[in-house]
């Protein structure tokens, strides 16, 4: 992205997450941005062996929480029009739709990941 205005809403990719949020500071090549909502829940597992369980350390990511800050690249940033949905709604729905997509194919991987998913819902979500 080019320009961004302070204030603006966007969509930005953070750590295998996508979120909507405000933009509050151009730092040059990054732009800080505080969390307003979450479209795409982050993915479980070791980010450099993606879809892998052998050899990988796999991580719990939790997605970002509401107001939280990130500094994201501004390649990683699309200006966002129409409305922003609520923080906690967004969020069940990412983390559902993750969740679907890894019951819907029966591999080693999606079964850890899931394992992972779950815990984070029984110790920070509570859905």
């Amino acid at each position: 992205m080019d320009e961004v205005n302070i204030g603006e809403h966007v969509l930005a990719v953070y750590n295998t997450g996508t979120y909507i949020g405000e933009v509050l500071e151009d730092r040059g090549n990054y732009i800080l941005v505080e969390v307003h909502a979450v479209l795409e829940h982050p993915t479980q597992g070791d980010l450099h062996k993606p879809g892998q369980v052998e050899g990988a350390v796999f991580h719990e990511r939790k997605a970002l929480s509401f107001k939280e800050k990130m500094n994201v690249r501004k390649r990683k940033i699309k200006s966002h029009e129409g409305q922003v949905p609520e923080y906690i709604s967004s969020l069940k729905e990412a983390y559902e739709t993750l969740k679907q997509t890894l019951i819907n194919e029966d591999t080693q991987y999606n079964t850890l990941a899931l394992k992972k998913l779950e815990q984070l819902n029984e110790h920070y979500y509570k859905f």
